[in-house]
């Protein structure tokens, strides 16, 4: 049985590959129907192929405003979760205080709590200090639920560190500010940068959270729901397509760039 033989020793993989596909099938899916070109006003059904929606990508009133605006939102919230996580990680790592496992309770919280309770949440505190709904309220909601996966992230790494290294740079009177900077910063460096794109992603990403603090302001998610209920634009997918390259090109890099540093080091 030299087929079953074959089976059993590629199962992991081939289950792998399946998975793999099954996960990017909607991609595959928004990327084909970007060159669709639809007779009435949902593109839920292939017609014609075409490339207008992307020579004019923006051709959608408003579409490329709510798309600026979730880009600026999203690295806004990005280098304020990242900056306040990694302190975060830090102090619960390396530091010994009152309550340091309550506040580690607390930092799951927001990853563990359903988006609406705390979109309800943040909108009542909101309403209550009397702040005006829109690009300020947006901001602060998403740098606090993205705290908690940026603190996640980077304190794994943290906890993964030798703290000889450090002694060692100190014992070659390097000072603290050259020591963090030199030897520090650059081993929690990935784990830093991968809690900042989950952070981008998920800022960019987010709708209920948004939907609920935003009150005039539209984000892109936001302009995606409310193009669904009275019919759907190309450039949605193109949009769609677009960020999924992007995100695609920076894993590339990342294992590019890993791998040569490895090879350096080897």
């Amino acid at each position: 049985m030299p087929f079953v033989n074959w089976l059993k020793r590629h199962l992991v993989v081939i289950a792998g590959l399946l998975t793999l596909s099954y996960l990017l099938l909607p991609n595959v899916v928004v990327t084909v129907f970007s060159f669709n070109k639809p007779k009435g006003r949902f593109n839920y059904e292939w017609q014609q192929f075409s490339t207008d929606a992307w020579k004019d990508p923006c051709g959608v009133a408003d579409m490329c405003g709510s798309l600026g605006l979730s880009l600026q939102i999203a690295v806004w919230a990005t280098l304020g979760a990242t900056v306040l996580g990694t302190m975060i990680a830090f102090a619960l790592v390396r530091y010994r205080f009152r309550a340091r496992g309550a506040v580690n309770s607390l930092i799951f919280l927001p990853m563990a709590m359903p988006e609406v309770v705390m979109a309800a949440s943040l909108l009542t505190l909101f309403l209550n200090m009397g702040a005006q709904l829109g690009f300020w309220t947006i901001l602060i909601a998403h740098i606090m639920f993205c705290l908690s996966f940026v603190v996640t992230a980077v304190k794994a790494r943290v906890m993964s560190m030798d703290p000889r290294l450090e002694q060692a740079a100190q014992d070659l009177y390097a000072g603290p500010a050259q020591t963090f900077l030199r030897v520090t910063l650059p081993i929690a460096a990935p784990g830093i940068a991968a809690g900042a794109l989950l952070a981008f992603a998920l800022s960019f990403d987010d709708f209920i959270i948004t939907n609920f603090n935003a009150g005039s302001t539209v984000t892109f998610p936001m302009f995606v729901w409310g193009s669904a209920q009275r019919g759907t634009p190309v450039q949605i997918n193109v949009i769609g397509t677009a960020m999924f390259l992007v995100a695609v090109l920076f894993v590339l890099a990342g294992m590019i760039i890993g791998n040569r540093r490895n090879r350096q080091k080897a």
